[in-house]
C-alpha cells in the first residue's frame, strides 16, 4: 500500500469527483453509516425524496446518528423527520443543510455550533454518489450516466459489492493506459489500441480476440473523473456497458463496485433474458478477479520502468494527477495531456469510415457525452 504523497500525485490526499458511496436501493427508511476518505457519514433519504449526506457525529456529545441498533428510535426506523434526522442519543435534530433544527428538551436559541458538515450528492445508474472536494468547490462536471439506462431492452444491473482492497486508485486506473496486460492477464491481446484524452474524462478504445470465448471483444472505455470507470463493450453479438467503482476509504485503501448492463435485444426482456444479463455479469466479474488478484498482491509501482512499446503510463498519471491539484491548476493540465495517442506496435483506432455500424456508434456516443459534459 502506498499514499498519495508517494506518488507525487498533489497537495490534496484524495481526488476530486464524484464517486459511488451506495446503491440506491440501499436506503431504506433508516440512515446509512458509511466511511469514506478517512471520514464518517451519515445518508439518508428524507420524507420528500430528497437524499442527504451530512457527517456523521453529532457535535453535542459526538454520537455517530446513523451507526446505532440499539436506542429506541433507530430500533423503530424514527430517526428521519420530513428531511431532517435525529440523533439517537438526545434527540437533537438536524436538517438537510446540517443544522440543527430542534433540541426536544430546550426551547431557546440553538448553539450556533450545533450543525453538521453537508454534502452534494446525486442519484444515477442506480447509485448514490457524492461529489468531493477537499478545497470545497462545488461539482464542475455532471454525475456519470449512461442513456442504456432509460432504455426498456436495456437490463439493469444489481452491483456485485467487491468489498475493501488495500490498493492505491492509481493502480487501478494504470490499466487504461496498459495495452500489454490483456493478453497476458485477460487473454484477449489487443490488435488495436488508443488513447483519448478530453479534460476530465479519460478514454481508451481497443479491440482483440479473446482466445477463451473464441470472439472479437471490441471496447470503449471511458473514467469520468478519478472514481468511475464505464465501459462500452462488443464481445461477439453482445452488447454491454460495464461499470467499475472506486472510492477511497483511506489514503492507499479503495472500496469496489462492480456491474453490467446488458443489451437484451428485445422491448420486454423476459426471466429468461434477466437471466442470462445475470450470468453475464457474473463472467465479466470473472474477467475483473484476474486484475483483482493482480492488484493484491503486486507492490506500489511508485515508478513504472517504462518501455517504448508500453502504452503511455505517464501521460495517464498526468492526467489523473489534475484531481488531485487546486482546481485553477486544472487547465494547464488538460492542455498538455489533452489529444489522442496510440501504442507503438499496436495499430491505432481504424477510422470512423472503415469502422463497423456499432462500434461506430459507441465510439462517436463516448465523444459527443465528452462535448457535452466539458
Amino acid at each position: 500500500m502506498a499514499t498519495s504523497t508517494e506518488y507525487s500525485l498533489g497537495p490534496n490526499i484524495f481526488a476530486r469527483g464524484w464517486y459511488v458511496i451506495a446503491e440506491s436501493h440501499e436506503l431504506t427508511e433508516r440512515p446509512l453509516a458509511l466511511r469514506f476518505f478517512d471520514q464518517d457519514f451519515a445518508l439518508y433519504r428524507g420524507k420528500s425524496g430528497q437524499l442527504v449526506l451530512l457527517d456523521a457525529h453529532c457535535p453535542h456529545m459526538q454520537c455517530h446518528i446513523a451507526a446505532s441498533d440499539t436506542a429506541i428510535i433507530a430500533r423503530e426506523g424514527a430517526q428521519i423527520e420530513g428531511d431532517s434526522i435525529r440523533c439517537p442519543y438526545h434527540g437533537w435534530r438536524f436538517g438537510a443543510d446540517g443544522v440543527c433544527d430542534d433540541i426536544p428538551y430546550f426551547d431557546g436559541p440553538k448553539p450556533r455550533s450545533a450543525k453538521l458538515n453537508s454534502y452534494v450528492v446525486a442519484e444515477s445508474l442506480g447509485c448514490i454518489w457524492m461529489w468531493y472536494d477537499n478545497d470545497g468547490n462545488e461539482p464542475h462536471y455532471p454525475v456519470p450516466d449512461v442513456p442504456q439506462c432509460q432504455q426498456s431492452e436495456w437490463i439493469h444491473w444489481r452491483l456485485d459489492h467487491l468489498g475493501e482492497l488495500a490498493v492505491h486508485p492509481q493502480e487501478i486506473i494504470d490499466n487504461m493506459a496498459d495495452a500489454r496486460h490483456l493478453g497476458p492477464t485477460h487473454g484477449a491481446p489487443c490488435e488495436y489500441f488508443e488513447n483519448e484524452f478530453r479534460d476530465h474524462i479519460y478514454i481508451q478504445h481497443q479491440g482483440g480476440f479473446h482466445k477463451e470465448y473464441q470472439a472479437m471483444l471490441r471496447t470503449t472505455t471511458w473514467y469520468t473523473g478519478p472514481g468511475v470507470l464505464l465501459s462500452h463493450q462488443l464481445f461477439g453479438d453482445v452488447e454491454s456497458i460495464e461499470i467499475i467503482a472506486n472510492t477511497p476509504i483511506a489514503d492507499g485503501r479503495v472500496k469496489l463496485w462492480h456491474g453490467l448492463l446488458v443489451n437484451s435485444g428485445v422491448a420486454k426482456p423476459g426471466p429468461d433474458e434477466v437471466e442470462q444479463a445475470k450470468q453475464l455479469q457474473a463472467g465479466a466479474l470473472d474477467s475483473l478477479a484476474a486484475d483483482f488478484g493482480i492488484w493484491k498482491q503486486k507492490k506500489p509501482a511508485l515508478r513504472v520502468l517504462q518501455i517504448k512499446t508500453d502504452g503511455p503510463f505517464a501521460r495517464g498519471r498526468r492526467w489523473y494527477k489534475q484531481f488531485y491539484m487546486p482546481l485553477a491548476e486544472c487547465g494547464s493540465i488538460q492542455e498538455e495531456v489533452n489529444g489522442r495517442c496510440g501504442v507503438e506496435g499496436l495499430a491505432p483506432l481504424p477510422p470512423e469510415s472503415v469502422l463497423d455500424g456499432a462500434i461506430a456508434q459507441l465510439v462517436a456516443f463516448v465523444r459527443d457525452g465528452s462535448d457535452r459534459n466539458r
